[in-house]
This record gives structure tokens, C-alpha cells and sequence, in this order.
């Protein structure tokens, strides 16, 4: 449950090369151009033919369980498990046992970028088609696109709730804010500062494939790409990376966008969680993470430097001004009102504080404990590659909230657990919970209340 933070960080080559070094210093554009496209196809294929082998993507939602703004939340596990096997029989067996004969579901092993040893970033198609609509910039990568369904993915656009206007509801009312309409919406509700914070947020700087130079990954000149392209209304549409904290490149994680709601309760930023205020991490992102950690290319591309002490103040107040989403079962203790929740729920709320253990690390009210764990889930399988990215040790990763865990499709810090149910048997089988099917489908239900 616990979900790894975010850091906007890419590298953009083309074919499987050891470490992620730039192509584009030995290869005119124009070759760029007509060789990457003609590759395209084949790692598609490579890492839709990965998805399938490891879980069930159909579009099968949970009747009358839906999201902030109404999309329905997908239903049941995804995961595959291997041949002649029940999430039973493996819950029954020690990591060692599972390790040894190889029983542990790919699924829940680290899932790769769409195309692993290019990496970099990659919008879902919703974000990129609003965007260009709405502004006219193209956020589509001439080499690679988004790999998983949008049925899979959060509400697009998402809802925005404010800490300070909370009887405002959904503040963007249905509408992805971006440069062209951020005025109109919230001119009348934020003071000065925050406004401009905001424009700042939905404003596009120069990254490692969005920009003007010859090795970029946009067909045109680009300005770049903003905080808000990732993290759509202040939520997460799901873009995805890969950090830049690690290397070998076949090491490196794919990284889930999180969503940026109740960051202010927050006090761990960054891939390794080295940052300790979010105008620390405002400006990490523009200075380094955008350029993968390399500060030659930043110099290069465009880096823009922000203002410490006004630009980066103003983004990060803005940001604090993001909140959950209402519960509406919730009481101001952040467990279930019993006169509203249903039976499933509240039996789940009892697991969940209990036989789980889920609050040892997800206290209430924000269900987090603002610390980072290290789940050793290495336990399970040996070392293996699988299209660029080598599966080994995850090291700590942070305890995220799990207020509104519902909106925020797909989860852990690589998207490799599509829905809440393979969350539960994840960590069913990594803590040794040993849960029956009905505490599981009961945990479930809590979870979608929170």
C-alpha cells in the first residue's frame, strides 16, 4: 500500500544500451527522426506482450464504486499466478520456499518503463490530447507512447479540493487547468501569491525529451513540460518515468506519478526521500531531476532556475493547498463513522488496525506514518531482467497516504499493482498476513472508503 514518491527524471535513447548515455551527441535529428519511429513498433509490442503474461487488463469495474468524479474504479485481482497455483496455497509457503521454486507472480515483480532503456517521460493519451487542445503543446514522444489502458489509470481530469475552500467541492469542475484557463477558474479563490504559484505550476520548462535541442524526443522545438503535465489538476494522471538517483540503467525504477492531494501533512520528498521540505523538492526538479541528474544536459537544454526566495515559495504554497478528497464515512479521527459505513467496511477497518498490521505503518487520520520501510520483498525471487529492467532489491520506499487511495490507479511506486485487491494480496503475502478471502475482499472495501 505504501507508494514510492515522485521524481521527474528521463534519459532518452533508443536501443538497449547498458547504461543511458545520449544518442542524439553522434546522430544528426533528421536520423533521429526516421530511425526512432521505425523502432516504435517493436518495443510496443515487447512490453504489451510483458503486460499480458502478467496480468488480466480487461475492463472489468466494481459496480456502483466509483472515483471523485464518477470514473468506476476496476475490480478484482490482476495479477497472474504462475501454473498450478492459488493465492492460498503460496500464502501457505515461506519466502524461501517461494524463491526456490519460482513461484513468485511476475506481477509483483518491478515493472518496467514502456520502453526501459530509453526511459524518460511519457503522458498518458487523455493528458496529451487535452493539453494540445486546450494550448496547442504537444506532449506526444515520437519514439515511444504510454503503455497501460486508460481504464486502468485515475479520473481524468481529476477533481481539485483546497484546504482553504472546502465548501467549494471540486474547484476545477471537470476542466484540466493549464495556462489558457487557470485565471478564470481560480482568480476569485486564491490570494496573489498562490495564483501565481499555480501559473508557475502549468507552466512548461525545457526537460530532457521536451526542449529545442537536436536530441529531443518531440518531432518540433519545445518548450518543455510542466509540474501540473504529470500531476494533472494537482492529482496524478499516471505519467511515468524513470528515476535518476540510480544507476546501472537496468536498476533504475519505473516511477509512478502520485498524486500531489494532502502534500502539505507530507515530510519526506524525492526518489530517496533526501528532501525535507517541498520547496526543497520544487526546486530539485526544475535544477536536476528534470535532466535526469545531469548537470551538463540541464546547461544544455535549458535549465530554468527559479527564484528561491518568491517563484519556488509560491509554488510549494500552492501545492500545501492541495486536500484530500471528502469520505464522507469518515469522522474527524479518520476512522469509520459506524451509523455510515456498511458491514464489509467495518470489518475491514478491523482487519486493517489489526491481524493486517496495515496502521503499524498507516496511522490515522492521513494513513501514513511520514517514514520510509524497507519490505525486502527480494525475499521472494532470484535476480532476473525482464525487457531492460533487472529485478532486485527495491530498498526503502515511503509510507504514502492512503486518504483517497481509491483515485490513484495504478499502485506502489513502479505501477506494478493495478487495483486494490492485488494490493492486499501483495502485501498478503509479503508481511505473512495470512487473510482469508473474506478478510481480503472486507480490507478492500475499507480501503475504497478512505
Amino acid at each position: 500500500m505504501a507508494r514510492l514518491f515522485f521524481i521527474h527524471c528521463a534519459v532518452a535513447i533508443s536501443t538497449v544500451l547498458a547504461a543511458p548515455a545520449l544518442a542524439a551527441d553522434d546522430e544528426a535529428f533528421p536520423a533521429l527522426l526516421q530511425r526512432l519511429p521505425a523502432e516504435k513498433a517493436h518495443f510496443a509490442d515487447r512490453q504489451k506482450q510483458l503486460l499480458t503474461e502478467r496480468y488480466d487488463l480487461a475492463d472489468r469495474h466494481s459496480s456502483g464504486v466509483l472515483m471523485s468524479r464518477g470514473k468506476p474504479l476496476q475490480d478484482g485481482v490482476r495479477v497472474r499466478l504462475p501454473a498450478q497455483t492459488t493465492w492460498a496455497k503460496l500464502a501457505a509457503l515461506t519466502p524461501a520456499e517461494i524463491k526456490a521454486q519460482g513461484l513468485w507472480p511476475q506481477g509483483f515483480l518491478p515493472l518496467p518503463h514502456p520502453h526501459h532503456e530509453a526511459g524518460g517521460m511519457v503522458f498518458p493519451r487523455p493528458l496529451i490530447d487535452e493539453t494540445k487542445r486546450q494550448t496547442d503543446r504537444d506532449l506526444t514522444r515520437f519514439d515511444l507512447d504510454f503503455d497501460l489502458p486508460d481504464h486502468l489509470l485515475p479520473d481524468f481530469p481529476a477533481a481539485i479540493y483546497l484546504t482553504t475552500r472546502p465548501d467549494l467541492g471540486d474547484v476545477a469542475r471537470g476542466q484540466l487547468v493549464t495556462l489558457a484557463n487557470y485565471t478564470e477558474i481560480f482568480a476569485d479563490i486564491l490570494n496573489p501569491k498562490q495564483l501565481e504559484g499555480l501559473r508557475l505550476l502549468l507552466t512548461p520548462f525545457p526537460q530532457q525529451q521536451f526542449n529545442a535541442t537536436a536530441d529531443r524526443r518531440s518531432v518540433k522545438p519545445h518548450l518543455g513540460v510542466a509540474c501540473f503535465d504529470c500531476h494533472a489538476n494537482g492529482h496524478t494522471n499516471a505519467a511515468t518515468h524513470t528515476v535518476g538517483d540510480v544507476r546501472p540503467n537496468d536498476h533504475r525504477r519505473r516511477i509512478d506519478t502520485p498524486t500531489l492531494r494532502g502534500v502539505n501533512i507530507q515530510r519526506l520528498f524525492g526518489s530517496q526521500r533526501a528532501l525535507k521540505t517541498l520547496e526543497d523538492f520544487t526546486e530539485f526538479e526544475q535544477r536536476a531531476a528534470y535532466f535526469d541528474g545531469i548537470p551538463a544536459d540541464a546547461a544544455r537544454k535549458g535549465v530554468n532556475v527559479l527564484e528561491r526566495g518568491s517563484q519556488v515559495h509560491f509554488m510549494a504554497e500552492f501545492q500545501e493547498l492541495l486536500d484530500f478528497p471528502p469520505a464522507a464515512k469518515l469522522t474527524v479521527f479518520g476512522t469509520l463513522d459506524p451509523a455510515l459505513a456498511s458491514p464489509s467496511e467495518l470489518r475491514g477497518e478491523a482487519v486493517f488496525f489489526g491481524k493486517g498490521q496495515c496502521a503499524t505503518c498507516h496511522a490515522p487520520p492521513y494513513y501514513t506514518d511520514n517514514s520510509m520501510h524497507n519490505l525486502q520483498v527480494e525475499r521472494f525471487f532470484a535476480p532476473s531482467t525482464h525487457n531492460g529492467r533487472t529485478a532486485s532489491a527495491d530498498g526503502p520506499i515511503k509510507t504514502f497516504p492512503l486518504r483517497g487511495i481509491k483515485d490513484s490507479p495504478p499502485y506502489l511506486h513502479d505501477d506494478r499493482l493495478l487495483t486494490l485487491d492485488d494490493t492486499v494480496e501483495f502485501f498478503n503475502l509479503v508481511l505473512g498476513l495470512k487473510l482469508d478471502d473474506g478478510e481480503k475482499r472486507d480490507l478492500v472495501a475499507f480501503l475504497r472508503a478512505l
